[in-house]
């Protein structure tokens, strides 16, 4: 049965065209039920015996949800107690335009076969399609569609009520007047809520129920705490005539009265808003994107030095914090005002589901609460739970459902637990969801894509590759690598000219495009590596073993060879698919013993001297060019082998052989990007680190200026030269702290879509394009590139979305934040280790270097653990020390002591586990000492367990 539909639209030229949309009904569509015998249907999904134990349906039932149940009630539909649910598919349908995220939990929830969720085409039933009326709205037909189709389920299945213990079908949904048409019909319907409070099986599900607007007005005060946030109406007409601006709220980490909104301008950088006290906040969560008004220019302020924290027990809605906000108020010299403004309304919210941890009403029986985020920049949360006693201790999630203006916190709903707060699998599990790290189990779908076993290289993949099997080619990789992704090799030529080559995995031989392992690889972007745990993007079996170029076997490569001279002048360069077989495996350490060791004079020796010799050239010459030599210091864990808690805590050494590997591998990123952009100019994937903003200095010349060293930043040269320049006598640290100060200026480095962007430079590398080529087993980037250069060589075939810059900009957006957030993630991972290494050690004493000043406190660096700290000196007490912070030095005048940047301080290190959540790194001054600040040294020196062999 065809309907059909004609409509006219108007055409971007101007003209008219007539579209006709077709329409298919069937009578052939099953209902999908194993207790039906009408239906001729091959497999089922609805079980026959559809029992779940509940107070209202004491006989077998299927659940119909409506919309708003599944957009709001998600969390209740994936418990397991829920089964047996018709999905329909103009349910679908609206849930997929109105939340990305919420379909696809609703996806994943229909392909588990044991929730036994069936979905309904009902839009295409003969007997359950329904038209549009005149006058009706696009809502409440789809509210009459939902109802048509639960009625034809109920009459439907009606002949297998004796069957099947009188098999019956509810509607749930929590519109009142939908309620009252479906009851009319002769539908059986309940409220969501009063369904699943009637469930025997889980009482505890209540407590996953998303609050409905009746229950927000119950739990909040009756008084106005906030503004009304404007409708969409009027904040979409702000913005067109330019009183309103709209940009990403970014909550502050130190000081829960104060954000930022980055509104994106015409160039690069946007401009920053200033927001400061609640009432300007205004209800907004860190990431949405919000409409901000600008204040008067006689009401701006400066960014506060204060760090306060919302920590204390729970204010009162009635209590407003007007003593902090005092703080805030701080007159500052006009050249250190920012623009500020207020929020005026909401366009989009960015609400997850959060980690952390339940704070415990003190009133008896009470079963509201306050829920504290492990983000600090999330507000607290109010929650009903009767299962207080349980999850008190645990890490817990929870979801916001709201913020009224009447109500101090916004209120929300239980999720599910995650474990006990402080065990090491829990804290693991925290910091991948906080940091949004996909670390589920690759599907069967993902992994019905990967080779069969055993594995081999074909004749017809020989026959399309350089066999360059007999070469000398070794990985030089960090201890334990498994997961190998280049291999190197040099050898003399007959001309006296020496051949390079750099050997990467041939990753993209494996993942082939629009797979279901490619998607997932596309969407997780990255390897993610924790202390002692690596997140995988691609499965095991190619990560570390089909695509990892071990030693003494046979691997598929993608092959970057350059004819030099021996002054590293590049003559030739070729690109190729092949086969290698690396000679050796070697780590940082062992590769560096052989170049220098004399006695040492084998194949694999020769090459790494070649090498090696080369790098010092190259780097020597990128240098010259600008490129910058930055700091930062990275830490190394020695694991216990039985326990895996981190026994001992160093920097990383880096070696002349770190060097080596990595100026081949910026060579080879650099040589593969000109190729790409040279044949496909509009596609290609490339990589720019941009120039920071002149501002990002600030902190790195006054510092500098402290010390009497002068800094110039008008190019990369220039700072590079003059940082290479900057030496203070009797201050030998003071060249690396002024690097790591100058890191903390940098941009970030992002990737882009050469058709989209005009600015190709890499300020960091002094480079004028780049790429990523050499990590395919670890970022996707590098194998969007890998495809780019085999289609420009001829050696694979292209296909449409990799010749598309608009998906591969969207691809380049994605790619963007995979990889920070899992640069935070892995911070999050040393941290947490950190806190580990820290728990058994109690007091030790350290050396260390000011880094910061602020109003209130010192950040100090202890160089030997690459550990940051602050040190403050405001107390609580009713005798606190006399501070002045100048902001112009800056200083921090405490008592009759400054502090400056790069002062050598002592300090005493330990574990403040008070706050079990937000355990901490506490450390207190010893050198200098200043009356009622500083702590006086133990005058036993703390014992410290000698470290077991690093196994």
């Amino acid at each position: 049965m065809l309907k059909s539909k004609t409509f006219v639209k108007k055409t971007r030229s101007g003209g008219v065209m007539k579209v006709v949309r077709e329409h298919y009904l069937r009578d052939d569509i099953w209902c999908g039920s194993e207790a039906c015998s009408e239906c001729k249907q091959e497999s089922t999904v609805l079980q026959k015996d559809a029992c779940i134990e509940s107070n209202l349906c004491s006989y077998p039932h299927y659940l119909i949800p409506d919309t708003n149940v599944v957009l709001h009630q998600i969390d209740v539909l994936e418990d397991s107690v829920i089964r047996n649910v018709i999905i329909l598919q103009t349910v679908l349908q609206e849930v997929r335009h109105r939340s990305a995220p919420i379909y696809k939990r609703l996806k994943d929830i229909i392909h588990e076969k044991e929730k036994h969720f069936y979905t309904f085409t009902n839009e295409h039933h003969r007997e359950t399609f329904i038209e549009r009326e005149p006058g009706e709205s696009a809502n409440d037909r789809n509210d009459r569609a939902i109802r048509v189709s639960a009625k034809w389920y109920s009459q439907h299945l009606k002949p297998c009520e004796a069957d099947a213990d009188g098999l019956k079908v509810v509607l749930l949904t929590n519109d009142q007047r939908n309620k009252e048409t479906a009851e009319e019909s002769g539908l059986l319907v309940y409220k969501c809520e009063e369904y699943i409070k009637s469930l025997i099986a889980n009482p505890e599900l209540v407590d996953r129920l998303a609050l409905s607007n009746d229950d927000k007005t119950e739990i909040t005060s009756n008084k106005v705490l906030y503004p009304e946030h404007l409708p969409l109406s009027r904040i979409q007409a702000g913005i067109k005539s330019g009183s309103f601006l709209q940009g990403t709220f970014r909550a502050s980490r130190d000081n829960y009265l104060e954000a930022t909104v980055f509104v994106q301008g015409e160039g690069e950088d946007g401009t920053e808003v200033l927001l400061q006290g609640l009432q300007n906040l205004n209800r907004a969560v860190h990431q949405d994107v919000v409409a901000v008004q600008l204040l008067p220019r006689s009401q701006w302020v400066a960014p506060s030095s204060i760090v306060l924290q919302d920590d204390g027990a729970a204010k009162d809605d009635n209590v407003e914090e007007e003593e902090e906000e005092k703080a805030l108020n701080v007159s500052a010299a006009e050249s250190v005002r920012k623009p500020t403004g207020k929020v005026v309304g909401i366009i989009k919210r960015s609400w997850r589901p959060f980690c952390g941890m339940l704070n415990v009403s003190q009133i008896k029986e009470s079963t509201r609460h306050l829920f504290t985020p492990a983000d600090r920049r999330i507000p607290r949360i109010r929650i009903e739970t009767r299962q207080s006693k349980t999850l008190a201790g645990q890490r817990i999630m929870v979801a916001i459902d709201g913020w009224p203006k009447d109500s101090r916190y916004p209120n929300g709903h239980f999720v599910r637990s995650l474990g006990s707060a402080g065990e090491k699998e829990t804290e693991e599990e925290v910091l991948l969801l906080e940091h949004d790290v996909p670390h589920q189990d690759f599907s069967q779908a993902v992994l019905s894509f990967l080779p069969k076993m055993p594995w081999a290289i074909t004749p017809e993949d020989m026959a399309k590759r350089m066999d360059l099997r007999h070469l000398t080619v070794c990985s030089v990789d960090p201890p334990g690598c498994t997961d190998i992704d280049d291999a190197l090799h040099c050898r003399e030529l007959d001309n006296g000219n020496l051949e390079v080559g750099v050997h990467i995995a041939d990753v993209s031989h494996f993942i082939r495009p629009g797979n279901a392992m490619d998607k997932e690889a596309a969407n997780r972007g990255t390897t993610v590596y924790l202390c002692g745990k690596r997140i995988d993007m691609v499965p095991e079996l190619l990560s570390s073993n089909l695509c990892s170029l071990r030693s003494n076997v046979e691997r598929l490569a993608f092959s970057c060879i350059w004819e030099m001279n021996h002054k590293a002048e590049i003559l030739k360069t070729r690109f190729s698919k092949s086969v290698i077989n690396s000679k050796a495996s070697l780590t940082y350490a062992e590769a560096q013993m052989k170049i220098d060791d004399t006695s040492m004079n084998d194949d694999i020796t020769t090459s790494l001297r070649g090498l090696n010799k080369l790098a010092k050239i190259l780097k020597r010459q990128r240098i010259e060019k600008g490129a910058l030599t930055l700091s930062s210091l990275e830490v190394r864990f020695h694991m216990d082998s039985e326990t895996h808690d981190p026994i001992e805590l160093q920097t990383k050494e880096l070696m002349e052989t770190n060097s080596m590997v990595e100026e081949f591998m910026l060579l080879a990123n650099i040589s593969v990007a000109q190729k790409i952009y040279d044949e496909f100019s509009e596609c290609a994937l490339l990589r720019k680190h941009p120039a920071p903003p002149p501002s990002n200095y600030d902190i790195l010349l006054k510092a500098a200026k402290s010390k009497s060293v002068e800094i110039h930043t008008d190019s990369a040269k220039a700072l590079a030269d003059s940082l290479d320049g900057a030496r203070v006598d009797g201050f030998p640290y003071f060249n690396t702290l002024l690097r790591i100060l100058a890191t903390r200026c940098m941009m970030q480095a992002v990737y882009f879509c050469s058709g989209m962007d005009s600015d190709f430079h890499h300020y960091g590398l002094a480079s004028p394009i780049y790429t990523h080529f050499t990590s395919p087993i670890r970022r996707y980037a590098d194998i969007i590139v890998h495809r780019l250069l085999a289609v420009a060589i001829g050696a694979d075939g292209t296909y449409s979305d990799l010749m598309d810059k608009h998906k591969q900009s969207a691809l380049c957006n994605n790619l963007n934040y995979r990889h920070k957030m899992a640069q935070y993630a892995q911070r999050s991972s040393v941290a947490f280790h950190t806190q580990l290494f820290f728990k058994s050690r109690g007091i030790l004493n350290e050396d260390g270097f000011v880094l910061f000043v602020r109003k209130n406190a010192i950040i100090v660096l202890i160089p030997k653990f690459g550990l940051e700290g602050t040190v403050f000196f405001d107390t609580k007490d009713k005798v606190a020390p006399n501070i002045v912070f100048d902001e112009e030095g800056p200083t921090l005048t405490v008592e009759q002591h400054t502090f400056h940047i790069f002062d050598k301080v002592k300090v005493t290190i330990s574990l403040d586990a008070s706050n079990i959540q937000h355990q901490k790194i506490r450390m207190a001054l010893t050198e200098p000492v200043i009356p009622g600040v500083s702590v006086p040294l133990p005058d036993v020196e703390p014992q410290v367990k000698k470290p077991k062999l690093d196994r």
